[in-house]
């Protein structure tokens, strides 16, 4: 039996316009979507994510932290700014919070009550002590002397006629000429005389008084504050305030330390010694003044534990203002010959003290270490570091023990940065 041939169609035949296939033939070759139409879009779809796997990998990781490098393994290089410890004095102070204190402080007010006349003084002026500040009308006082002067005038020429009859009755009394009765009684009228005449000078000699004070003088050496009176007013005695003089050279400091640090004070000052002591600012950073210890209060304040003490400056330059607060640091002792770094390499934890120690493969290690005494720039490590190491004290936020560094000693940039 011989069975006709027939042949695929191809594509053109397929898609030959109007040609119609028989069903059997339409299904020849499987479903014209068949696998290629899954595969086309897959390979796309993987593209898709390499590509943006790509782009994230790029944008997410971002130039390299600042601040760092990456070495020829890819580790990260730390740039850090280093010193290197160096043996020095350091003091040890004891720091408080004071207040500039003047010694002497004069509220100026009138003995007298009177008008004002005259005001001599300019607001702020430096005063010198006994300088004439104000003049009080001194018109009613000069009338009292001049009236007690003649009280006394008219007492000594009574007391100078009781006296002459005095010795007369004395001697006719030695003739028994008179009784003694009146010799008694006339020396009694001379004492009176004589307590007339005395009662006389003290009125003078008030009166005197009286005029000094209507010339109202500085009794110390002080900068004169605002005039609070004006010429003209009547001023009342003891009561009406005219102006306020602060001495202001020399000054004190009185600031208060913790009652634990007193004991090597007094020790020190039992034997004679003085302390020095600096005002400083309110920033502690800048020095104003540099006095000594002169005195501590006698009783610490139960309520605080702490205690006042006084120091005294020159204040010549008048760096300290009266009223102004300060730190006042007082110097106990001097340590020489230790081993000093500065404050910023020290770090601590919860549970050390430690720095960051910089070998010489340019490698950090982290060193526990015991400190000393603290300064204002540098302290003093007692054990964990020796004179000529390098510690790190700037970067140390991205150290990590063992990791690679850059080093900038003395905050100079590395060789081949432009800084």
């Amino acid at each position: 039996m011989i069975h006709d041939q027939v042949s695929a169609p191809t594509s053109s035949d397929v898609e030959r316009p109007g040609v119609t296939l028989p069903p059997e033939i339409r299904n020849v070759g499987g479903n014209p979507r068949g696998w290629r139409g899954f595969v086309r879009p897959g390979v796309v779809l993987l593209l898709l994510i390499a590509l943006g796997y790509f782009l994230w990998r790029h944008f997410a990781a971002g130039p390299p932290a600042a601040g760092t490098t990456s070495g020829s393994s890819g580790a990260q290089v730390v740039r850090v700014v280093t010193a290197a410890a160096h043996a020095g004095d350091i003091p040890v102070y004891i720091s408080g919070l004071g207040a500039v204190t003047p010694l002497y402080t004069i509220t100026i007010t009138s003995i007298l009550s009177g008008p004002l006349l005259e005001v001599y003084y300019t607001e702020g002026q430096m005063v010198q002590r006994g300088q004439l500040l104000a003049q009080i009308d001194p018109r009613p006082y000069q009338a009292m002397l001049t009236q007690a002067e003649g009280a006394l005038a008219r007492d000594q020429a009574l007391l100078a006629n009781a006296r002459v009859d005095l010795d007369r009755y004395q001697t006719l009394w030695s003739h028994n000429a008179i009784q003694q009765q009146q010799v008694v009684t006339q020396e009694a009228l001379v004492k009176q005389y004589e307590g007339d005449v005395q009662s006389d000078q003290g009125q003078i000699d008030t009166a005197k008084l009286d005029l000094q004070y209507c010339e109202i003088r500085s009794p110390i050496t002080g900068r004169a504050g605002l005039r609070l009176v004006d010429p003209g007013n009547v001023v009342s005695a003891n009561s009406t305030a005219l102006v306020v003089i602060t001495q202001v050279q020399p000054i004190s400091v009185i600031f208060t330390i913790s009652e634990d640090q007193l004991a090597p004070v007094r020790e020190g000052m039992r034997r004679g010694r003085k302390f020095p002591v600096a005002a400083l600012d309110r920033t502690d950073n800048h020095v104003l003044s540099q006095g000594a210890l002169e005195t501590i209060d006698n009783q610490i304040d139960p309520t605080t534990g702490t205690v006042k003490l006084r120091a005294a400056f020159e204040n010549r330059d008048e760096m300290l203002f009266p009223q102004a607060f300060v730190n006042a640091r007082l110097t106990l002792e001097t340590k020489r010959g230790v081993t000093l770094v500065p404050n910023a390499a020290i770090q601590r934890s919860t549970n050390s003290t430690y720095v960051w120690l910089v070998s010489k493969d340019d490698t950090v290690h982290v060193r526990n270490v015991i400190v000393g005494a603290a300064g204002p720039l540098e302290s003093q490590i007692v054990s964990g570091v020796s004179p000529g190491d390098v510690v790190v004290t700037e970067g140390v936020d991205m150290l990590r023990d063992g990791g690679k560094v850059s080093v900038q000693q003395n905050g100079a940039a590395p060789a081949g940065e432009d800084g």
